[in-house]
């Protein structure tokens, strides 16, 4: 029996390696919307495929860390003209992708892209197109505002930085808005959602279908790049929550047209800013009234006894936990809380699963 299902596995592989083999690569490449004004690569093509030139001509090793060549990413191949050409072995998840050069074993970004912080350091960026990328296009709407403001943190005896994004009148009249406080993940800072995530765009494309109704959101660098990897479980967030909710959100309320109460704040995060959401509105229940985890964890009910909570949004990547989301919140809708789930198809713990959480999660937001 044993012998027979190695025999079945060897056979299956064969069929889909020569399958594999028998792949076109359509030669249809086009620059990535990722790349730095007029550089013509990184490329990408309909399949998802990417494509990698780098002028290197004294180099003896060039690869890229993104592919599907496990930890050894694509290797490029050395062209008579000193250039190094190199082709992912297959298509990638749509969406967006960190990636570094790997020159000689010296750590290089492409020149070709624009930069992206990540990984605790600026990234280079590709953009595999997605079939549903219209969600987050740039689109002939009106438009919001992203703008930087500066904070005093007595806690940590520093002046800190968030992104605020206004909705398009924001501030032509006097009315006044709810507020979602939302979280990078490790390695990210307060630009991630802006730049990688488009969380703007998103909003002003729902603002103007009239999916949602407008609110703002603030950005700000959630102190946790200093956690190495293995240290999540004792991450405990408590340094954070006090600029968060004693320093920053008081900053905000006082500077901003804001709706000041819990049940016109939420708080939401992705990966690791989804674990501190769950650990700060666990512990300030008085302060946040719509909680989201995107690839950051499950609530169970015990969780939320006591909290009051008004909506609790849990999503993932259909290549991560998506069992574990959908039984979370089943179980948070037969204890009598409102909860919804949401699984990105096809993703995995990348950008795309989090741009469309937020295209999930902001219409079910401040609902009256």
């Amino acid at each position: 029996m044993y012998l027979s299902k190695l025999t079945t596995c060897a056979a299956a592989m064969l069929i889909s390696t020569a399958l594999v083999a028998q792949t076109q690569v359509k030669e249809d490449f086009v620059p990535s919307s990722k790349n730095q004004p007029g550089q013509e690569y990184p490329m990408v093509n309909s399949q998802g495929y990417a494509r990698f030139r780098v002028i290197a001509p004294e180099a003896d090793s060039v690869k890229v860390t993104l592919g599907l060549g496990g930890q050894g990413g694509t290797r490029l191949e050395k062209q008579p003209d000193g250039s190094w050409i190199g082709t992912t072995s297959g298509p990638m998840d749509e969406g967006f992708h960190y990636y570094h050069l790997i020159v000689d074993g010296a750590t290089f970004n492409d020149p070709g892209t624009i930069n992206y912080y990540g990984s605790r350091r600026w990234e280079s960026g590709i953009e595999i197109p997605a079939t549903d990328q219209d969600f987050y296009a740039l689109k002939n709407v009106p438009h919001g505002n992203v703008q930087q403001v500066l904070f005093h943190s007595p806690s940590t005896g520093t002046e800190r930085r968030a992104f605020v994004y206004t909705p398009a009148g924001y501030g032509k009249t006097d009315k006044r808005y709810p507020v979602l406080y939302l979280q990078h993940g490790w390695g990210e800072d307060e630009t991630a959602w802006s730049n990688q995530g488009h969380a703007n765009l998103i909003m002003d494309n729902l603002i103007a279908e009239g999916k949602i109704d407008p609110f703002i959101i603030v950005m700000t660098y959630g102190m946790t790049n200093d956690v190495r990897m293995g240290g999540a479980r004792r991450f405990d967030a408590k340094d954070f929550e006090t600029v968060l909710v004693d320093e920053l959100v008081p900053f905000i309320d006082a500077n901003f047209n804001t709706i000041a109460d819990r049940d016109h704040r939420a708080m939401a995060g992705l990966s690791m800013g989804g674990m501190e959401t769950k650990l700060i509105t666990m512990r300030r229940p008085e302060v946040f009234g719509y909680y989201g985890l995107m690839s950051g964890g499950t609530y169970s009910p015990d969780d939320l006894k006591g909290s009051g909570v008004k909506k609790v949004f849990v999503s993932c990547g259909a290549k991560e936990n998506p069992d574990g989301v959908n039984a979370s919140v089943k179980a948070l809708k037969e204890a009598g809380y409102d909860a919804t789930s949401y699984v990105s198809p096809g993703t995995a713990h990348e950008f795309l699963t989090w741009r469309r959480s937020l295209k999930e999660m902001a219409p079910l937001l401040f609902k009256k």
